[in-house]
């Protein structure tokens, strides 16, 4: 399918950029700026306070949730005021803590492995903080962020419909590609929104901040939902419940301290000693298990996700071939898409709308529940789900 880039914001227009103090989003507010626009700087107030701040604790990476909000915050004003933008904090608190702190832990006490930040570009970014503006009585033509991806959309109707929606596309950085994190914001909102980073490397960015002597070029990125050291901390409003730790036949290897601390693929910190090397295979939230094996057993052919979204709701009518990714970090992998049919009405009660099954044609490493499969088409966004199991037939 052939696909036409969106146009970008042009001299004159209106666009919020939303900002986090690092170089991405900085230098996008400049490059627009230079450019013509009337740039607005927008920036999330996630920090409650809800957990302490911790004192004599190496700090681990820049997270998007801890005390050093405060610090971006007054980078990104100090940028504003220097560069004559008119700048907002937008407070999302409630809303962030609703819908992506208490849905991680939820999710990890049942055995999944959440992805808050698919969650929070949805819910919250291109959500919350865009409602804020709203409530400010704050119009823009576009709003703009620092990812690396591009807008398109297809050049005749998608699956056959004559629906031309917004899609999410890669970006010249296939280093750094963010599509992943962005397959779940609705074609209606992606009509107005840009990415100004789509066909820059990241060292061009880098390289252009420090030439404009931008100090978020010298900025840690941020790299993480929350720091390691808060992760306990997240956790503490309820107490772990500790459990068995057993192989694939049943035979207990030793004591987990709570299933929330364990994810699919995981080796280190397991605390079993055995003589060949051993992951997390599964996780049996129902019976409080972690269970082990050797590598070769986390490889699978097969997934069943639901919760699916699709480009301006247009869902395919049958089968099809795409490339999909089921973690970031993962390559894209050919597949067949083909709707699931339960068993049983006690099956297809369980799936949070239509499921599909997806087959690849190579099996996959560690497939874990709670992550997104999300399919790509020539490199752009089709569709995406949650993943909810792994069939037992494994590789």
């Amino acid at each position: 399918m052939n696909y036409e880039i969106e146009r970008m914001p042009e001299a004159g227009e209106t666009v919020v950029v939303g900002m986090s103090g690092g170089v991405d989003s900085t230098l996008t507010a400049l490059m627009l700026a230079k450019k013509g626009c009337r740039v607005i700087g927008a920036t999330m107030a996630l920090w409650d306070g809800s957990l302490p701040e911790l004192k004599n604790t190496k700090k681990t990476r820049e997270s998007c949730f801890g005390p050093g909000e405060e610090e971006n915050i007054a980078a990104c004003e100090k940028f504003c005021t220097e560069h004559n933008i008119e700048y907002h904090v937008i407070d999302v608190k409630e809303a962030y803590k609703r819908d992506i702190l208490e849905y991680f832990k939820t999710e990890y006490r049942n055995g999944r492995t959440p992805n808050p930040c698919i969650r929070c570009n949805m819910l919250i970014k291109f959500g919350a903080l865009l409602n804020g503006l709203n409530n400010l009585g704050i119009n823009y033509d576009y709003f703009c962020t620092g990812h690396y991806a591009k807008i398109v959309r297809p050049s005749s109707g998608l699956f056959g419909s004559d629906i031309r929606p917004c899609m999410v596309a890669g970006a010249a950085d296939v280093s750094k590609d963010q599509t992943y994190f962005l397959y779940r914001i609705p074609s209606a909102t992606l009509q107005k929104v840009r990415f100004p980073l789509a066909t820059m490397k990241k060292e061009e960015v880098i390289a252009l901040a420090r030439e404009a002597g931008l100090e978020a070029a010298d900025r840690e990125e941020s790299q993480d939902f929350i720091g390691e050291e808060y992760f306990d901390l997240l956790f503490a409003d309820r107490p772990s419940v500790p459990g068995d730790i057993i192989d694939l036949d049943g035979h207990v290897l030793g004591h987990h301290r709570g299933i929330e601390h364990y994810t699919i693929g995981q080796r280190r910190g397991l605390g079993v000693a055995v003589r060949y090397p051993v992951y997390v295979h599964s996780i049996d939230a129902k019976n409080n298990v972690i269970v082990l094996a050797p590598s070769e057993a986390l490889n699978s052919p097969e997934l069943i996700a639901d919760d699916f979204v699709w480009p301006g709701g247009v869902e395919p009518n049958g089968s099809f071939e795409a490339m999909v990714k089921i973690r970031l970090a993962s390559r894209p992998a050919a597949a067949l898409v083909e709707r699931y049919t339960p068993a049983t009405p006690e099956e297809a009660a369980k799936y949070k709308g239509t499921a599909w099954k997806i087959t690849f044609k190579e099996p996959q490493r560690a497939i874990a529940p709670g992550q997104s499969a999300v399919l790509y088409n020539d490199g752009v966004i089709v569709g995406g789900g949650v993943i909810s199991e792994v069939p037992k037939n494994r590789a």
